[in-house]
């Protein structure tokens, strides 16, 4: 039986087009991530993250307003389907309402080890490291 959806909301400081940029760009995934990834910036490009131990395929690539991608971790079952990751950034006075939306999991133990590793792994260090970069000099 499949699980329901993830939906996360988060407020990061910065602009939509740097939140989104963040989670795109090669060179600073590392810098906040510590490890590789890469969204080719077209429909149908490749997407890694976390060294490659999860792979899919861009869905959706709009700058600075939705980003999806399939994700599959090397770990799932073989006859796992690949999930959904979607995101919406938003201008907010604050930086950027950023919504995660994470479908299709295999299982509900994969939905609660995704709900709590998108704050842990990706939410977490991208809002240090986005703080970081809007420190007063």
């Amino acid at each position: 039986m499949k699980s329901s959806p993830i939906k996360l909301t988060v407020v990061l400081p910065g602009k939509p087009n740097e939140v989104f940029g963040a989670l795109t760009n090669a060179k600073i995934i590392a810098q906040w991530n510590g490890q590789k990834g890469k969204v080719e910036a077209k429909v149908g490009g490749k997407f890694e993250m976390f060294d490659g131990w999860v792979k899919g395929k861009v869905l959706e690539f709009e700058p600075g307003k939705t980003l999806a991608y399939t994700w599959r971790p090397g770990d799932w079952p073989e006859d796992a389907q690949e999930s959904v990751v979607k995101y919406s950034f938003t201008s907010t006075k604050r930086g950027t309402k950023v919504v995660l939306e994470h479908s299709n999991f295999p299982n509900e133990t994969e939905k609660k080890n995704h709900k709590s590793g998108w704050m842990e792994f990706v939410f977490e260090p991208l809002r240090n490291h986005l703080s970081s970069q809007h420190e007063p000099n």
